[in-house]
């Protein structure tokens, strides 16, 4: 196969509103390094973090709710999710969906022609679970945003599915995320889970990846996407953020809150937790900064737990649950990469349910 030297990529010139997404018709098409291969991309889909990098609201200096406008006390030096400032140009999105058309030196050329999905968490090979050595796909090394990517070849997982390429980019980073936050919690059937934000990419795969443990699930959402949030298979629905969130809730024993939207009305979710039990958090896109009574923390036996570096084997897991049919994808809507902006302003805005991917 002849590949061409150059590609269509949209491309993150630094920290800022969206017109700092670029579109280049002539970026240089990545060489695969020894280890890596080279994909050529089907859909990518969008996160929370591609909006949160580009930004700037991982900074310290930041209190708003995600917003995805541009922060002015942000400057080039601000982290990103890891800790460290991130190299720009740069080409995010995690959540590639693709074909292999080319191999490193040290990967079996047999690889080509596979249909994959990129695991988002960049590891030591050598020291695969020591959370400090990883960075993430379209932060430390470019992503998918363009027609063609590469990829460390041990982070392309195979996937044999009827889907589409738009449909399996919905999986990588919502779905890895919520598995991740459900094991960290040791979530299991005992547990009944409270997902907000269930009509989110995050928090609809809580909702099926809760389910398929066996828990009972309330999810919460805006009314007019509660229809959308049943076909996900929750065991109740409730409003969005009920002004009493324990009396909506009657006699619901909720051992566990899932959560990736924090906020004002975060002490709700924690007041409402049965004695023992677990609070587990990937996000907090309607504000970061919180209250917390540490009495109800202390008296209660609550556990806290913060998920970002997902243990390594809950990517092969997902590709296991997806060939079997066992969770499925909630595309929202598809657009062309030359309107990743567009895309991404949809996203923001939070009027739809499930993902939304580009392709190029």
């Amino acid at each position: 196969m002849t590949l061409p030297k150059t590609m269509t990529a949209m491309v993150t010139m630094g920290h800022g509103d969206l017109d700092q997404m670029v579109l280049h018709t002539d970026w240089p098409r990545p060489e695969p390094g020894p280890d890596d291969v080279l994909i050529r991309v089907g859909a990518c889909g969008l996160n929370n973090t591609d909006v949160n990098t580009r930004s700037g609201w991982y900074s310290k200096t930041v209190s708003d709710a995600t917003t995805g406008g541009a922060y002015s006390e942000v400057g080039e030096e601000d982290p990103t999710w890891g800790g460290a400032p991130i190299t720009f140009p740069r080409i995010q999105g995690a959540d590639v969906c693709g074909t292999i058309v080319a191999v490193g030196a040290n990967v079996d050329a047999a690889r080509i022609g596979e249909r994959v999905i990129t695991d988002g968490w960049l590891r030591d090979p050598q020291d695969p679970e020591n959370m400090d050595k990883t960075g993430y796909y379209g932060s430390e090394r470019d992503g998918g945003f363009a027609e063609y990517a590469t990829t460390p070849a041990r982070n392309a997982l195979a996937v044999t599915s009827d889907l589409s390429d738009a449909e399996l980019a919905t999986f990588s980073c919502s779905y890895s995320t919520a598995e991740g936050m459900l094991t960290r919690a040791n979530v299991g059937a005992h547990d009944t889970v409270l997902v907000p934000g269930a009509s989110g990419g995050v928090g609809g795969a809580l909702v099926q990846l809760a389910k398929r443990r066996g828990a009972r699930v309330i999810a919460m959402a805006s009314d007019a996407k509660h229809d959308d949030v049943a076909e996900l298979g929750p065991d109740r629905i409730l409003p969005r953020a009920p002004d009493n969130l324990r009396a909506t809730l009657g006699d619901e024993k909720i051992t566990v809150v899932a959560d990736v939207v924090g906020g004002p009305y975060w002490p709700q979710l924690i007041d409402i937790l049965e004695r023992g039990g677990r609070y587990t958090c990937s996000g907090a896109i309607a504000g970061p900064m919180v209250t917390l009574d540490l009495r109800t923390f202390y008296l209660r036996d609550l556990t806290f737990t913060g998920s970002t570096v997902i243990p390594p084997e809950v990517m092969p897991n997902l590709i296991r649950y997806i060939e079997n049919k066992e969770i499925k994808p909630v595309l929202a809507a598809s657009y062309p990469l030359a309107q990743l902006r567009d895309a991404q302003a949809a996203f923001i805005a939070k009027t739809h349910t499930g993902n939304i991917v580009v392709e190029p």
